[in-house]
């Protein structure tokens, strides 16, 4: 039962509802992942017209990744959701024993820990929220279970970091779209306030809202993401980026930044005319 509803759910959220006759593929979108030597995907969902465009179909909607530090959107949710944080002001104390960057050292809170993106403070939030509640939300949302239901073991604190759980570029841009509708099933308060932590851009001209992830592979590939969206005019566009790296020694935050904002200045974007 709950496998099924699992799959209707996750049907909802990913991008396989849309047909063949609203997806244009452009191919001339890979030379942005040729030129910084990485492969990928990345797709965008214009919410007026109804139409995505994707450089690579197959990679977008079958290749699957895990969402590293994507999933701090979800966590951030089903923190709110349960109590585990009031809100963005929330603090969480340092516990030294776990794994750190030095930005990430010391009592923060969510907002901080959340555009900082530290692995060590969403890994305290998994732990205050508990095995069985991320369970049961994971189970709402269908997540990561596209092929099968996915089930935590003994890394309640890891395992959207170890590949223990996989996600596709358009299960990662089904989610941040139905975030900034307010189409998840959590609280409208909860969702406002991962969007507002989700804003880097705002401006005359758009808003650039956005998650980033960066990880390893099973076979230490870097993998980078980065979803969200940007609106001009009041027109929002959703976007998953996905990208992929033999190399250990690439710039992974600066190589995924340019090559959105490449595609976003290709299609017209940031100059308030969209």
């Amino acid at each position: 039962m709950i496998r099924s509803v699992s799959a209707f759910l996750l049907m909802a959220l990913a991008f396989a509802a849309c047909s063949p006759n609203n997806v244009t593929e452009d191919k001339s979108l890979e030379k942005y992942f040729k030129d910084n030597k990485v492969t990928g995907s990345f797709g965008m969902f214009d919410n007026g017209q109804g139409h995505f465009t994707l450089s690579n179909i197959s990679q977008f909607t079958d290749s699957m990744y895990l969402p590293a530090s994507t999933f701090k959107i979800i966590n951030s949710l089903i923190g709110l959701e349960t109590g585990a944080v009031q809100d963005s002001a929330s603090i969480i104390p340092f516990d030294s024993t776990r794994s750190y960057r030095a930005e990430c050292k010391g009592d923060m809170n969510m907002y901080n820990a959340f555009r900082i993106s530290c692995p060590n403070w969403y890994q305290e939030l998994a732990d205050e929220i508990g095995k069985p509640a991320m369970q049961k939300w994971l189970d709402t949302l269908g997540y990561g279970q596209r092929k099968e239901r996915f089930v935590i073991g003994n890394n309640l604190d890891t395992f959207w970091l170890d590949n223990s759980v996989k996600v596709t570029g358009d299960e990662q841009l089904g989610l941040v779209k139905k975030l900034y509708f307010d189409q998840l099933p959590f609280s409208k308060r909860s969702q406002r306030i991962v969007r507002n932590m989700m804003l880097w851009e705002n401006n005359s001209n758009y808003q650039l809202a956005y998650k980033t992830g960066w990880g390893t592979d099973e076979n230490q590939h870097q993998i980078g993401w980065i979803i969200g969206w940007i609106e001009e005019n009041k027109h929002p566009y959703f976007f998953s980026l996905q990208v992929k790296s033999p190399d250990a020694k690439i710039d992974m935050p600066a190589v995924r930044l340019n090559i959105l904002k490449g595609i976003l200045a290709e299609y017209g974007f940031m100059d308030g005319k969209k």
